[in-house]
């Protein structure tokens, strides 16, 4: 994580599930839950019903305090070391490493269950004086040892690795950040990777960045197109992070989801690694949701992660960021977070094939007042479709088929136009996906 606020990011999205039959769904991750299981009443057990992960960062020093340690055990199973891998902390001196800091965060993280991401191992701030003063070939020498001892002493720990953090430059001119790595040669992140790859190669490797978050930016597209190069080549790349740092001049935009998926279709999972959103209240509460829909509509969004657990523990403690205020309250962010995992998300084919039909909704367009919801039917030219929509949503328009009702549960059937369709749904203070089940009249 990096102390900068900057332009703007996420949305979101959601799945649906068929409440026609209690028989096993496939979530977006790819692990089996069933419609008969009862919502998780803790982030890490809701994130898990759709096999991802929901974690927090953790910093040694208040392992001491029993309310923190209390609400990180309860809620995430998934632990990032804040400050005790980087690079000044594990290598103070240039070939001295000194481990005991990160130890302690693995070791109390395993004790309880969790996964760790490592954090992080090549970075252009937090070196030690040393390494600052280095250049050309003796700091890209300097660099891969560190990779490799780092990497090396966690091998097989680690969930994944954050390999390069914050290559690239802001503004719109997509280059990469002036730094003295990067002056080392521009195929210093390749280098660090392989390095990586090579130490601890069971573990998932990582790009990390921020200000990634819209898909229109000049510098997501410039990581999109490392990325991409990355993959055709063969360099060892497993999983791109978005930081996810949000404030008022500059919130999740609304088109988080299409970044998301655009990244994982090059194959890389896509993980959502340091979020805090400056705010209060439902609009703080708003956001958290778009973003927990956004990584359930994306298949290989593997997991989302908090930077701290209460606002007072913040590097932002000022912006109140995080899920629970400074006496470890939850806040009505927590809330929100809390029913968009448990509702799902993400594009799920009706489960029960004795239907004779199966359906899959994914969402699409959207407005500031409503979105537009796409259904697919497969398996019959003569179907059935119910569709559920939540709260107080309400149908606008529909098309390529013929629906009726307005509002609840909707009933969708053909009308020569095909088996694909679409309705527009206004959210009225509800942006979950609607849920459709099919079947066979």
């Amino acid at each position: 994580m990096t102390r900068k606020l900057t332009p703007p990011r996420p949305r979101r999205r959601l799945r649906a599930i068929s409440l026609a039959t209690l028989t096993a769904v496939v979530l977006a991750g790819g692990v089996a839950a069933t419609t008969a299981q009862a919502a998780g009443s803790t982030l890490q057990a809701a994130a898990s019903e759709s096999g991802r992960y929901f974690g927090t960062a953790i910093a040694g020093h208040k392992l001491s305090d029993s309310q923190y340690t209390t609400i990180a055990n309860r809620e995430f199973n998934m632990v990032t070391a804040e400050n005790e891998m980087k690079l000044d902390a594990t290598e103070p001196n240039q070939n001295q490493f000194n481990f005991s800091a990160g130890d302690q965060i693995v070791s109390w993280a395993r004790s309880n269950g969790k996964q760790v991401r490592g954090h992080t191992l090549a970075w252009h701030s937090q070196q030690p004086g040393w390494m600052q003063n280095m250049s050309g070939s003796a700091l890209r020498n300097a660099m891969l040892n560190h990779v490799t001892q780092v990497a090396t002493h966690y091998r097989g720990q680690i969930h994944s690795w954050d390999v390069v953090n914050e290559a690239f430059a802001d503004g719109s001119s997509g280059a990469r950040r002036d730094s003295n790595l990067q002056r080392t040669g521009n195929d210093w992140i390749e280098a660090a990777f392989r390095a990586a790859r090579a130490a601890d190669p069971n573990a998932k490797l990582c790009y990390n960045d921020y200000n990634t978050d819209n898909w229109s930016h000049a510098k997501t597209q410039a990581v999109y197109n490392m990325v991409r190069d990355f993959k055709a080549r063969g360099v060892p790349i497993d999983c791109v992070g978005f930081q996810a740092h949000f404030n008022s001049g500059n919130p999740v935009p609304n088109n988080y989801h299409e970044t998301l998926g655009n990244f994982a279709a090059l194959g890389v999972d896509v993980q959502i690694t340091e979020l805090d959103i400056a705010g209060s209240g439902t609009s703080q509460a708003e956001q958290y949701r778009g973003i927990v829909q956004a990584c359930l509509a994306v298949a290989r969004c593997t997991g989302i992660s908090v930077w701290g657990v209460r606002d007072s523990d913040s590097w932002r403690a000022g912006d109140t960021p995080l899920l629970f205020d400074g006496n470890g309250n939850k806040k009505a962010a927590y809330h929100y977070t809390l029913d968009a995992l448990n509702a799902g998300g993400g594009t799920n084919p009706d489960p029960d094939p004795s239907d004779g039909c199966t359906v899959t909704v994914t969402r699409s367009n959207e407005w500031s007042d409503r979105f537009n919801v796409s259904l697919a039917v497969s398996g019959s030219s003569a179907w059935r479709v119910a569709i559920q929509l939540h709260g107080g949503q309400t149908l606008q328009n529909s098309w390529n088929a013929t629906v009726s009702g307005t509002s609840g549960t909707l009933t969708a059937t053909p009308n020569g136009a095909g088996d694909n369709f679409g309705i527009t749904v206004y959210r009225n203070g509800n942006s979950n996906l609607p849920t459709a089940t099919c079947s066979v009249p």
